[in-house]
């Protein structure tokens, strides 16, 4: 019989409706069954493409036995980490208390049921001792037998957890201590220490993209060195079988140093923001091949991510007919008998077919040859190559069209929307992509439209139904969003969402003693900890986001209120990011324009032209650039804004740098 899991709209939870665990949701309910039995509470956090997560689930979750004991022996509660980030942050930073290790997915902790706080946890357990693990089974009986006998010991140290988590914030720096550009020298050192010149990234196996960290290289003007690692980190991953040669887009990550064989789940954030890097790598460097990933990453997320109301689905599973990578890998018979042999020569020499297997006795494909390389060994001309290679990655991509699938979570979350709209927005404008420009604006649309009720936002959409009231990440991320689509194409409403969004990130989610922003709102559901993030994650900083946001929103508008509160976001987090700038890049890009004024210029005129001054301008990578290009016959402008007044018969573009202006120009040369 399904469990409590059954009426959940979360893939993941969905996932494990059929289990023989008594499996409960996150919920008032289930920590009211825990107290009432006496019972400690089991917390498993997972995602739907985690292939951890579905080993444990077929090793111990799907046997009986195991259920039986789970179920005699504790409350047993199922989160997934996509709809509940709250939940996850909190235990994962708990069990790195507890156990001074790295947290990662399953997460599976033991919590009293009375505090929430837990005492025991683990990630992956097996069901049979190995690596040093003991038995799943085994470890059950102890944990439960640990609780009844150690209370004691239970509640102190739970005592001592909260007391750890009252001390993990920094102090903020003093009103009068200047927030100087130090941090970031130290990070552009730390960096280069830490940076694999010969493969790029910035350490060794699992190797994951870090695109925060290669947007912070590309903000260091005239440092060619900095441009450098990150072009050869861009690279080498493009190349490598982190991304897909056939579909486009990026897996999660690296298992091995070379950027060969990935972890093969794909998730909506990482080609968000890699869609965006990417854009922004090509404008610093001019090199087609940044252009190209770019454009075979936006054709992806709009073949495969999009869905019929404009949102973004969330991820494509690592496994697909039980077995990881199966879907992608290939082995030299099924591609010669499919191709010409010109054809298979080509595409064999190019992407190593000619090369011992490199996953699980097949191959997945991964740039070994470059077309000048190969034109070169087999004197064929270099542009005939290039149409043998793209002719034969055409027929394999509608030969794995007909395999069956990994499985997409098609809930749409509004953190990984916005981070894929940032990136639509990015890419359309500086690629001329009109159609990358529609999809962010409609999924602009689509969350005003179904996430954002009585003027807050909710996190998730899944099935019709909008859940769980939003995060910090949900704010600041579309806020940043919103006004990168902005300079792609202007839009009233769209500011004023913006604008809605940066007053309640204000009202409910800033921390009015310290400065900056709690993961969640002062009305949100009450937990073991508010956590107040300042640190990037395998998403941006929400802190650091949030202040680079309001600071551009500020200057544009001409508000003090969103400057000031971005003000408040450093200086509380100045001491994390003068001891661990490396963590930090998000609040680092937001210091940086705290000491040096992003330059604004607005442009007003008929449609056309301005339209012409914008992307001309857009053409080049200049980070802290912002481009407003509005028509005549846009009225009713807010704050600052309202100055930015058309010149009958002219196309006027106004430029700033922070809160000072310059005279408005009416030419192009000038302008320049």
């Amino acid at each position: 019989m399904p469990n409590r899991l059954a009426t959940e709209t979360s893939p993941y939870l969905l996932q494990h409706a059929d289990n023989p665990v008594d499996w409960y949701p996150w919920s008032d309910e289930a920590f009211a069954l825990a107290r009432e039995t006496g019972k400690p509470v089991l917390l498993s956090v997972g995602y739907s493409a985690c292939h951890w997560c579905h080993v444990m689930a077929h090793e111990s979750f799907e046997d009986p036995v195991a259920a039986g004991i789970m179920n005699k022996l504790f409350v047993n509660i199922k989160v997934d980490r996509e709809e509940r980030p709250d939940v996850d942050k909190i235990y994962q930073r708990a069990y790195q208390l507890l156990t001074q290790r790295s947290g990662g997915w399953p997460l599976t902790m033991f919590l009293s049921p009375d505090t929430q706080r837990p005492f025991f946890g683990g990630t992956y357990f097996p069901p049979t001792p190995s690596h040093g693990m003991p038995a799943f089974k085994d470890l059950l009986q102890h944990v439960a037998t640990y609780y009844v006998d150690k209370s004691d010991d239970v509640r102190s140290q739970g005592e001592q957890l909260m007391e750890v988590f009252g001390r993990l914030l920094p102090e903020p720096a003093a009103a009068h201590e200047k927030l100087d550009s130090g941090p970031l020298a130290d990070v552009r050192t730390q960096i280069a220490r830490n940076f694999d010149a010969e493969y790029g990234g910035f350490s060794g196996a699992p190797k994951f993209p870090h695109p925060t960290t290669i947007e912070r290289l590309l903000r260091y003007p005239q440092d060619d060195a900095a441009l450098s690692m990150a072009s050869l980190t861009l690279r080498r991953m493009a190349e490598g079988g982190l991304f897909d040669h056939l579909g486009g887009g990026f897996f999660r990550y690296s298992v091995d140093q070379f950027w060969q064989i990935p972890h093969f789940e794909k998730m909506l954030y990482d080609n968000g923001a890699l869609l965006a890097v990417y854009t922004q790598a090509y404008l610093a460097t001019g090199e087609q091949l940044f252009a190209d990933v770019a454009n075979a990453t936006a054709d992806w997320m709009l073949a495969d991510m999009v869905a019929p109301n404009g949102g973004l689905y969330s991820t494509r599973d690592a496994d697909s007919e039980g077995e990881e990578g199966r879907f992608y890998a290939w082995t030299p018979e099924q591609v010669s008998d499919l191709l010409d042999q010109d054809t298979f020569a080509a595409l064999s020499r190019r992407f190593g077919l000619d090369e011992d297997a490199n996953f699980e006795g097949k191959w997945h494909l991964t740039v070994r040859q470059t077309v000048d390389e190969i034109a070169k060994a087999t004197n064929v001309p270099v542009n005939e190559l290039v149409e043998r290679v793209n002719a034969g990655r055409k027929i394999l991509l509608a030969e794995r069209a007909q395999r069956v699938p990994p499985a997409r979570d098609e809930k749409q979350l509004t953190s990984w929307n916005a981070l894929a709209i940032r990136g639509f927005a990015i890419a359309g404008r500086a690629l001329d992509r009109y159609d990358l420009i529609d999809a962010a604006a409609g999924a602009v649309d689509f969350i005003h439209e179904n996430l954002f009720l009585d003027a807050r936002l909710l996190a998730v959409y899944k099935d019709g139904q909008a859940r769980f009231p939003a995060y910090l990440d949900d704010y600041a991320f579309l806020l940043d969003a919103i006004l990168e689509l902005l300079q792609a194409r202007w839009n009233n409403q769209h500011l004023e969402f913006a604008t809605r969004l940066a007053d309640t990130l204000l009202e409910f989610f800033e921390d009015a003693e310290d400065g900056g922003f709690w993961f969640t709102a002062d009305d949100h559901e009450s937990l073991m900890h508010r956590p107040k993030p300042l640190a990037d994650d395998a998403v941006p900083s929400g802190n650091g986001i949030a202040a680079l946001a309001l600071q551009r929103l500020g200057f544009l508008l001409g508000e003090t209120r969103y400057l000031d509160a971005a003000e408040r976001v450093l200086r509380a987090a100045w001491q994390a990011m003068t001891e661990h700038p490396l963590a930090h890049m998000s609040l680092l890009n937001a210091l940086q324009e705290y000491n040096s004024h992003p330059e604004i210029i607005v442009i007003r005129g008929e449609d056309a032209e301005i339209s012409q001054w914008r992307t001309s301008l857009a053409k080049s990578c200049r980070h802290s650039q912002l481009i407003f290009a509005i028509g005549n016959d846009t009225g009713n402008l807010p704050g600052a804004l309202a100055d930015r007044e058309p010149v009958a018969g002219k196309t006027v573009a106004y430029r700033c740098v922070g809160t000072h202006c310059e005279l408005p120009v009416t030419s192009w040369e000038a302008l320049l």
